[in-house]
């Protein structure tokens, strides 16, 4: 008789990580593994597979695991919970062939390949010699992709054409940054020391050369045989997508009416803020491009990263202790400028498992260099601290105390960006918007998280625009009217809009997260002080909710609510 003790959940999770890292360097680049560095994973529908395959069996020994005696602890049901959820979202995903078209204008394979390499090690000559090895995989990385995209051509399962067209141009400015003919690997080379300068140089060439093929065929032969496809995935895939990217069953009708809502509470206030930047202003937004021109600007690209940096340090000074209390490696951050040719969203990185890359907000300066306060402030509330850093890098500091899963590859989108935009919100309880100007750009960054939800929702399920709506009422949502309804109620330029659409086209659900996020924390924290009473300690509940780990929103709103 076998005296072996089966694993309990959170073993069977961090299992689950390490063979997951074997399988995808990428993601073990990201946490920190060394081993990482040199490799790239195989993007074929060979190595979809594997992938779904190593989730098939961690389910499987889940399933014994909570059978074990001490499963139903706290820690290890939530990690059972969590990994369960995801698990099965992510199969659910790949069983319906979501990974053979696979094409936008950010999420695929391609883009994970490139931006890979802006957290890579690059600090001895070790570190680059690891960094041409990884160079010289882009070609089949890029190869393995494409034999993933021509099986879905074979069985008609076909990308949308903008994000089609899109890409197409994004792999255009990778092989050619600046019109001189020198490719964005070429430039990422050009860094590397003198005694590797010509395997870097050859490589790098490799890696462009195939980006060059890939947008050929791409162009030649994939769009020409999805033209006419619809841009729209309808309900059934935004439902399994929507699941994918929240960690719930939502009910999409609900939700589009709560955006709805949101949009006509919002609106309101914008309209009072903008009355004290723009008397008479027609709309907020007029007094927004007022403020494009004459309000408090950051002018230059290292001149907006440092005072990004110099926002996110004196957030850290004024919250920790007060409202939060954080470890000094929690406390790290780091400002940097995006890579160009992706998409205009502003995106956070997190640190490594060991924190000796620390977290990193990327800023896309779309070719500006003249950058206005009102849209940066709530932003890098959003994406530094006490947002997407604080939360992500608590997750990595208590990993011990969960599990490596829960802190790190089983982030749940809508967790991550409801506590974010939470955030946002916080910061504007607390009084840190300090004008209308501030606050003005923080009420239009909200409305435009209740656009998506609206939008995103909206032309996927091609439902109806409410009659009480101000923008076409009775009118079937299109990808044309989506984009004209955000343009008309966003700061941001045009070629931002284009892109934020391109992005909902690209990755169908994962917009509503913000919002419905933030609905969940929102809920979760007023359950806990009606809970609590006038003992309610928000510096603790705060500490707290930041340490539990990742959470779909199905039992997000249960966890936050005991705490």
């Amino acid at each position: 008789m076998s005296n072996t003790i089966s694993p309990l959940p959170r073993e069977v999770a961090d299992r689950y990580v390490d063979e997951l890292i074997a399988l995808d360097p990428v993601t073990g680049t990201y946490l920190g593994v060394k081993e990482s560095s040199s490799r790239l994973p195989d993007t074929s529908p060979a190595g979809q597979e594997a992938l779904a395959e190593l989730m098939r069996a961690t389910l499987a020994r889940l399933d014994e695991a909570e059978r074990q005696p001490g499963a139903d602890s706290d820690v290890e049901r939530r990690c059972a919970r969590l990994l369960r959820e995801r698990l099965t979202a992510e199969l659910a995903v790949h069983d319906a062939e979501e990974g053979l078209r696979a094409v936008g204008n950010m999420s695929t394979p391609p883009h994970a390949v490139r931006e890979v390499f802006t957290v890579t090690p690059a600090d001895t000559e070790e570190d680059w010699a690891a960094i041409a090895e990884r160079l010289r995989a882009v070609p089949a990385a890029l190869a393995g992709y494409r034999e993933s995209l021509s099986l879905g051509l074979e069985r008609k399962l076909y990308a949308a054409p903008r994000p089609t067209t899109t890409f197409v141009e994004q792999l255009t400015e990778w092989a050619d940054v600046d019109g001189s003919g020198r490719g964005w690997f070429e430039d990422f080379a050009s860094a590397g020391p003198d005694a590797l300068r010509a395997e870097l140089d050859e490589a790098a060439r490799t890696a462009t050369a195939a980006v060059v093929e890939l947008r050929d065929w791409m162009r030649d032969v994939y769009a020409p045989t999805i033209e006419g496809a619809p841009n729209v995935v309808g309900r059934e895939r935004y439902a399994r997508w929507s699941r994918y990217y929240n960690g719930t069953d939502l009910d999409l009708d609900e939700a589009y009416a709560y955006g709805w809502s949101e949009y006509h509470r919002l609106l309101t206030e914008m309209k009072t803020e903008a009355g004290k930047i723009l008397p008479g202003a027609e709309t907020p937004w007029v007094a927004l491009a007022h403020l494009d021109e004459h309000g408090r600007h950051i002018e230059g690209v290292d001149e907006v990263r440092t005072w990004l940096q110099g926002l996110m340090d004196e957030a850290i000074e004024a919250l920790d202790g007060t409202h939060f209390e954080l470890a000094e490696r929690v406390r790290k951050v780091e400002s940097r400028i995006a890579p160009p040719g992706g998409a205009a969203a502003p995106y956070y990185t997190g640190p490594s498992e060991d924190f000796s890359r620390p977290g990193r907000t990327w800023l896309p300066t779309m070719g500006l260099t003249r950058f206005p306060v009102y849209d940066l402030v709530s932003t890098w509330y959003h994406e530094g601290v006490p947002g997407h850093h604080l939360q992500l890098a608590q997750w990595v500091h208590v990993a011990e105390d969960l599990s490596r899963y829960q802190a790190t590859v089983g982030m749940v989108s809508a967790n991550a960006e409801g506590w974010a935009l939470y955030a946002e919100r916080l910061m504007d309880e607390l009084g840190f918007l300090k004008d209308a100007e501030e606050r003005l750009g923080y009420l239009d960054a909200q409305m435009m998280r209740a656009a998506r939800v609206i939008v995103d929702i909206g032309m996927h399920l091609e439902l109806e625009i409410p009659a009480d709506s101000p923008f076409h009422p009775g009118e079937r949502w299109t990808p044309e009217l989506a984009q004209e309804f955000f343009g008309a109620h966003s700061s941001r330029p045009a070629d931002f809009v284009e892109s934020e659409l391109t992005r909902y086209l690209t990755i169908p659900g994962q917009a509503i997260g913000y919002k419905l996020g933030e609905r969940a924390w929102l809920l979760g924290r007023e359950k806990a002080r009606e809970r609590h009473g006038d003992a309610f300690d928000p510096k603790a509940w705060h500490m707290a909710a930041l340490s539990q780990g990742s959470l779909g929103l199905d039992d997000l709103v249960d966890e936050l609510s005991r705490l």
